[in-house]
């Protein structure tokens, strides 16, 4: 449903993407995570067709972006990071205007409005002036619009930026609730949302794609004899700075105090491809600490996340 081949984007001299090249299937959630500034909303952008790619190609629904705009935008919903709302109007006044703008034949408009007032559950302020809602009452809305139309495709850029926690949940769930009934990527460095919310995540950095895979796939490859915990006794500082120089370690830090006395706990991140269980375990023993316990773990999102981005920069 959607497809990125080989795209580039240049702003003059600057590169802010390079050979992007990812697809997402239909009725599939996936996340698109990066830190700031890493290319995320060119990207959606491009997809949606705001802004055209300096080379490859975009498509979406079957269309090329370049070469059919008006079929690629009858088919998406988008909901930008910063959503433009019209604040004097009602809901059900923008929601009608947006349909019609999104060519919703009239037949149907009234029911359109009714449907997504009833499935972003903003029934009960329809009648009010957008102006006067509360920020999460607004996203809802800017979801509303987004889904109008019935899109195959739902592109979303930070969907719950400024929300306080509760109204992240809300939307969250709001989000899950899409799920089978549109094709949806997902924006955002909020990795606690694709965690809730996605099946697959795609990460950006420094406009390259570094990493592509299920959440599934992805925690269970760190487990693999590359992310290790180790507990030791002897002198932590000086092992550390030890076990940090060796091959396909991306970082060493403390995971707690343990509660005996001169015993310390360390966690290895490591490239998923790296197995350092014996370098590890004959670094330890050749300091000449004492290595009580050593294990495989499976890393978090976030520490996947760091570990991912810290080996390509």
């Amino acid at each position: 449903m959607i497809e990125l081949q080989g795209v580039n984007k240049f702003f003059g001299a600057v590169q802010v993407l390079q050979n992007i090249s990812f697809k997402v299937n239909k009725g599939e959630i996936v996340g698109f995570l990066g830190p700031n500034g890493a290319g995320k909303t060119t990207t959606m952008r491009i997809l949606n067709g705001f802004m055209p790619a300096t080379s490859g190609k975009a498509i979406v629904a079957g269309y090329s972006v370049d070469e059919h705009p008006l079929e690629v935008k009858r088919r998406i919903g988008y909901l930008p990071e910063n959503v433009s709302l019209y604040n004097d109007m009602t809901v059900k006044e923008y929601l009608w205007f947006v349909a019609e703008a999104k060519q919703v034949p009239r037949s149907k408009r009234a029911a359109s409005v009714a449907r997504t007032c009833s499935q972003c559950g903003i029934e009960d302020v329809s009648n009010r002036l957008i102006g006067s809602l509360s920020k999460g009452y607004k996203q809802r809305v800017g979801l509303a619009q987004a889904i109008i139309n019935e899109p195959e495709v739902l592109i979303m850029d930070e969907p719950t930026t400024g929300l306080d926690p509760a109204q992240i949940i809300e939307i969250r769930e709001l989000i899950k609730s899409f799920a089978g009934e549109h094709t949806i990527i997902l924006s955002t460095h909020i990795l606690q949302e694709v965690s809730a919310i996605c099946e697959r995540v795609i990460i950006i950095n420094d406009g390259r794609i570094v990493a592509e895979d299920s959440l599934d796939n992805l925690t269970r490859s760190s487990a693999k004899g590359g992310s290790l915990m180790i507990r030791i006794q002897g002198d932590a500082a000086a092992l550390k700075q030890k076990l940090a120089s060796l091959a396909g370690v991306v970082s060493v830090r403390d995971a707690g105090k343990p509660d005996e006395e001169g015993v310390t706990d360390l966690i290895l991140a490591a490239d998923k491809d790296s197995d350092i269980r014996r370098a590890v375990a004959e670094t330890v023993v050749g300091s000449g600490c004492g290595l009580l316990e050593l294990r495989p773990i499976r890393l978090s999102l976030e520490e996947i996340f760091i570990q991912t981005i810290t080996k390509n920069t």
